[in-house]
């Protein structure tokens, strides 16, 4: 009994060998804050605090991945925006500036805060053409930004300095979050828009 045991044994171990050596890879999840279809790559801030309550976008520098070779390995193509967190009761919004490579607040004058928006409310959603309105929406003569948040279920209008007024809308939109599965750095061979799962509410 105790040769057979011995056997079964020294059999097993060069399972338990392999097992320990494997490489599972490695998890990476943030917002996007630029993707380039031209080069296949996208570039996101992560999440420090990995809760999509309260995500923490204060990681730097961003990180860059290149699109997973296999196609069927990645969903829908991230949407990026440079807005990383809106606090209305603080008048603030943080942005990333890509040419600085670095944060920005913004101290801004808040003129209409709705809250306790859901994405079907009649505020933000179109039930006539069934969807959303589009948010974030810029009026330069009244030197204003309206951003709609559906994780914070907040629907907010407010003042920016002149200087930013120059901003594409879609500078101040939040970039979709996504998860990324590697194994080696800055190459994806899984990429998730967890935003478009509904997994995730910017």
């Amino acid at each position: 009994m105790r040769t057979i045991l011995k056997k079964m044994l020294l059999a097993a171990l060069p399972v338990v060998f392999l097992a320990g050596c494997v490489d599972y890879g490695k998890v990476d999840q943030g917002r996007t804050v630029a993707v380039d279809k031209d080069k296949k790559t996208l570039t996101f801030i992560r999440d420090k605090a990995n809760d999509w309550q309260k995500p923490d976008y204060t990681y730097l520098p961003a990180l860059t991945y290149s699109f997973p070779v296999v196609a069927a390995e990645m969903g829908e193509i991230p949407k990026a925006g440079l807005r990383m967190k809106l606090d209305a009761d603080k008048s603030q919004i943080v942005m990333y500036d890509p040419k600085k490579q670095n944060f920005e607040t913004i101290a801004i004058q808040v003129v209409d805060k709705q809250e306790g928006i859901d994405s079907k409310h009649p505020l933000v959603f179109d039930a006539a053409a069934e969807k959303a309105k589009p948010f974030p929406a810029v009026d330069k003569d009244k030197k204003t930004v309206t951003i709609y948040s559906g994780r914070q279920k907040l629907l907010v209008t407010f003042i920016v300095p002149d200087e930013y007024l120059a901003l594409p809308a879609a500078a101040w939109d939040a970039g979709d979050e996504v998860r990324v599965y590697y194994k080696d750095e800055g190459k994806a061979l899984r990429l998730m828009n967890v935003t478009k799962t509904n997994i995730f509410k910017k």
